[in-house]
Formats: structure tokens, sequence, C-alpha cells
């Protein structure tokens, strides 16, 4: 579904820690570069938590979904967390 190509899209291309020994995922400088285009709206993680949240609804109502409603409202509330967390600092 579109609604699925766009949470990995969004998800996929997340930075290389500064510390640690990660590596980098194949092909992810390129999906990096596309979700820099649109600037602070993919960047903000209260639009994620937004965008998370509303994925989730309609998902909510089909039986076959409901794995993946619960796991983008855990990502909503994850991303609505950690966004508040710098308004409380």
């Amino acid at each position: 579904s579109a609604a699925g190509v766009l949470v990995c899209l969004l998800e996929y291309p997340r930075s290389k820690r500064k510390k640690g020994s990660t590596m980098e995922r194949c092909g992810q400088k390129y999906l990096t570069a596309v979700v820099k285009l649109f600037g602070p709206l993919t960047r903000n993680y209260y639009v994620r938590a937004v965008l998370h949240a509303a994925l989730a609804v309609p998902a909510g109502f089909l039986l076959s979904t409901i794995l993946g409603t619960v796991c983008l409202g855990i990502a909503s509330g994850i991303y609505l967390l950690v966004s508040a967390e710098g308004f409380w600092r």
C-alpha cells in the first residue's frame, strides 16, 4: 500500500551515529538526500508523530492490519515523547 511505502521511505534513511560502529545501510545516502529535500516537514518529530497517528487510524478498521496499526501507534507515541522531551528541558 502507499502508506507502507511512505513510512518506509521516511524511516529508512536515518543518519549514522557519531559514536559507535554502525554501518550505513544499502542505498541509505540516496534516500537521505530525498528526505532532506522535504526539509523540516520530514525531520520534525511532531510532524512524524502526527503522520504516523494519521496513518494508523484507517488501518485500525481492518482485522488484517491491526498489527501494523499497533506499530504505527507506538511509533507515533515515541515520536511525540521525543519531541516533547526538548520542550520540557
